[in-house]
């Protein structure tokens, strides 16, 4: 890797920090409509951020970055990184004055769409501050999107690429309508939270959450603007199946949507990771509905209001909770758990695992069985109707494995801070899915984690960031390979 590889992905960096300190200015605008004092250290921090931003992009601009997998590899990482620190500072500038860990903290939870949270007292703290937050996730969100859609795939590391999956007549000249491709998912993207908006304003949330809602949900990023989350809501079941049904939409691959509004097409709902997706995610919500129902005596339809808002929040990565699962009995809490690494569909906005990972998976422990029995069996390992290259192979199997490792050395890590068990596994867990909550007392649905010490927020927030990026794209640059000739 050498310095012109460096130089311009710093550039492309400090482009981005350009437009997140615009973004400042709302959240500004915001706190000046509600005569909140908290518009003056927004409106200097954007002119800080953007103008420290300007400076370093003008000063490595004029080199052309190379066209290689090193070069994508790098910039991701630059690209976050720098986005978590810049989207860091208005909550240290703020009045809440959070410290630097737990800005930090804050500003990874909301662009890697963790919805995770440090901050006490959601439902008085200024407004600005609750765009801000939102504003990250909406912003996270898309940034997931692309990643997904258009990026990993090409590093051989986050799945399906959309190009080559969804869309094989343009495979050859993937770039040629690129600038479309962009507009469309911003264009889908952007009404999806509009129409979300709508919708919980229809049903009963006031403007300003309804919007703060909208954008947390789409992204599945679930920043609150209520300690509570959605237990305020919890005998509003209108509001809870529309949150339910705009998660699963953020937790479909946007590739359908972008092809639809291109192209016309829908034959790409056949996608088979939907199918797994939508199975384990019915499979668990309607046990635990029926599991309650007879445990609690509770009307069905009530119960299932809540276990399916619930295990959507879970399975897509969003965060939000209607209710403390956690008491739901021993067999709710363990799907829950299970339901912890499962994730939405790749070119999605959610994180975990993800339902194609399994797919692949499952297969090749179906080949890998059979031959067992039939050792010269030559069975191709598929993906819907087309045959999984050996690549995508490798990165599902090396993705897994580097999960349940660093899983494991991060509970360790965790638990050498003084925290419980149950703590240290959630957290890192949920940190490495993006979900948010864990489980236990303190950092649960009804918790948060504020009080964790600064140590073991540094870790979780190493672990949404490894999570974010698919964790191989984060553990490749560590590799002396990657920066040698």
């Amino acid at each position: 890797m050498n310095r012109i590889a460096v130089r311009a992905a710093i550039h492309i960096a400090a482009v981005f920090a350009i437009y997140l300190s615009v973004a400042m200015l709302l959240p500004a605008a915001v706190d000046l409509y509600y005569g909140n004092d908290d518009w003056r250290s927004f409106a200097f921090t954007a002119l800080f951020m953007g103008g420290l931003s300007l400076a370093i992009a003008l000063a490595t601009q004029g080199r052309t970055p190379p066209a290689n997998t090193r070069f994508g590899f790098l910039l991701v990482n630059f690209l976050w990184l720098t986005l978590a620190i810049a989207g860091a500072v208005p909550f240290m500038t703020s009045s809440l004055q959070l410290s630097v860990t737990d800005a930090f903290f804050e500003s990874v939870s909301g662009i890697t769409t963790t919805g995770s949270t440090v901050i006490s007292g959601l439902d008085t703290a200024p407004p600005g501050v609750l765009i801000w937050r939102s504003l990250l996730n909406y912003m996270g969100g898309l940034g997931v999107i692309a990643l997904g859609l258009f990026l990993l795939p090409f590093l051989n590391i986050g799945g399906v690429s959309y190009f080559k999956i969804e869309s094989s007549d343009i495979e050859d000249r993937p770039f040629e309508r690129f600038q479309t491709f962009t507009v469309s998912l911003i264009g889908i993207y952007t009404t999806l939270v509009v129409t979300c908006a709508f919708a919980y304003a229809a049903a009963g949330m006031t403007g300003f959450d309804a919007v703060n809602h909208a954008m947390a949900t789409l992204a599945t990023g679930g920043m609150s603007t209520s300690d509570t989350s959605f237990m305020r809501y919890a005998g509003e079941p209108a509001i809870l199946w529309i949150g339910t049904t705009f998660m699963f939409i953020g937790s479909l691959p946007f590739s359908i949507m972008i092809l639809f509004a291109v192209r016309g097409r829908l034959d790409a709902l056949r996608d088979p990771q939907i199918r797994i997706f939508a199975g384990y995610y019915v499979v668990f919500a309607v046990a635990v509905a029926v599991y309650l129902s007879v445990r609690t005596g509770m009307p069905f339809f009530m119960t299932l209001s809540h276990t399916a808002f619930n295990f959507m929040s879970i399975i897509s990565t969003t965060g939000f909770a209607s209710d403390d699962y956690t008491l739901w009995g021993p067999f709710a809490v363990a799907c829950i758990f299970v339901a912890t690494f499962l994730g939405g569909c790749s070119g999605s906005t959610t994180g975990g695992i993800k339902a194609y990972r399994f797919l692949i998976l499952f297969e090749l422990l179906a080949n890998g069985l059979r031959r067992l029995i039939y050792p010269n069996t030559v069975t191709p390992v598929r993906y819907g109707d087309r045959s999984v290259p050996p690549e995508m192979q490798s990165a599902v199997v090396l993705f897994i494995a580097s999960f349940f490792v660093i899983w494991g050395i991060g509970t360790i890590l965790m638990a050498a801070t003084g925290l419980d068990l149950v703590t240290s596994m959630t957290g890192v867990l949920t940190a490495l899915t993006n979900v948010g909550p864990g489980l236990g007392p303190i950092i649960g649905p009804v918790g948060n984690f504020a009080s964790l010490p600064d140590a073991a927020k540094w870790i979780c927030s190493a672990a949404m960031l490894l999570g974010r990026l698919e964790i191989l794209a984060v553990l490749v640059i560590f590799t002396p390979t990657f920066w040698g000739r």
